[in-house]
């Protein structure tokens, strides 16, 4: 009887082995900030998940976020296992969890630039042009529709609580910064070159209404940073998903386009130091 008792046991003890052995792997979530059009960012982070479950061998999901905070928020509470951000989300989200790293951007992010544009009714030449016109901004917590053209404007001379008509505004998101000054609702605004560009490619924007006046000078900005995934999805889970995304534009480069560059290259949170110095001289992060 204690015999029997005792295979009983041992068999229990090695069906739940084997049933916990195949228990799936915890999801591995990303990110991406919503920095333009919700349906062209499902589309390029559905595609990206995919790509890089079939490398890595991990269950990879997309999940999208309401705006740049609440990304920002779920990487920290380790909600999101690696984000695209811009340069100062991406300073956010490491600060609030040590080791997380960045470890890729495209090419272009390492000379990025911001694009001032301007209804042709009004008209502008210079920033200090930009003195009595009412003004829009992207996201608040953007890099290229925020941080760096205040940074820019100020540096101009523009003092933004009283040269402007009225408090700037925030629109939320590259795309409707081009159409609200298109539009009238603002005369003029900033935003990320890379959206203009492809909106204006594409044929989106009214030239006649409106027109590009000025660009700024290169910064880093766009990067992917990861959390401490190897604590949880194993050693060198990091290493892999890194490796996967420096090899899309040479696997995949119908999806590598939808990020608008040809690859992505290595990177590391020491890029970012000068983002992370504008923000605080601004008064943005602490």
């Amino acid at each position: 009887m204690k015999k029997y008792m005792l295979l009983t046991m041992i068999a229990i003890v090695l069906m739940l082995s084997a049933c916990s052995s195949q228990t799936p792997a915890k999801t591995f979530v990303i990110g991406g900030i919503p920095d333009q059009n919700v349906s062209e960012l499902s589309q390029r982070f559905d595609d990206l998940a995919a790509y890089l479950a079939e490398e890595t061998g991990l269950e990879v999901v997309y999940t999208s976020s309401a705006d740049y905070a609440a990304l920002v928020t779920a990487f920290g509470r380790g909600d999101v296992q690696m984000a695209w951000f811009g340069g100062l989300t991406g300073v956010q989200a490491r600060a609030l969890v040590e080791g997380s790293e960045a470890i890729a951007q495209r090419p272009r992010d390492e000379q990025f630039e911001s694009v001032f544009i301007v209804n042709k009714a009004v008209g502008a030449a210079t920033l200090l042009d930009l003195k009595g016109l009412s003004f829009t901004f992207g996201s608040e917590s953007s890099t290229s529709g925020h941080l760096m053209p205040r940074y820019f404007m100020m540096e101009a001379g523009l003092d933004l609580a009283t040269d402007l008509n009225g408090e700037p505004n925030y629109s939320g998101s590259h795309d409707t910064t081009w159409t609200l000054v298109e539009s009238g609702a603002f005369d003029a605004g900033a935003l990320n070159i890379a959206v203009w560009e492809k909106a204006v490619e594409e044929g989106k924007v009214d030239l006649d209404k409106v027109e590009a006046f000025y660009t700024t000078p290169t910064y880093y900005d766009y990067n992917w940073t990861i959390n401490n995934v190897d604590e949880t999805y194993g050693e060198g889970t990091a290493a892999k998903v890194q490796e996967a995304l420096l090899a899309l534009g040479e696997k995949n480069p119908e999806l590598m386009a939808l990020f608008q560059d040809e690859s992505f290259i290595a990177t590391n949170n020491s890029n970012y130091d000068a983002i992370k110095q504008v923000a605080q001289e601004l008064g943005i992060i602490e």
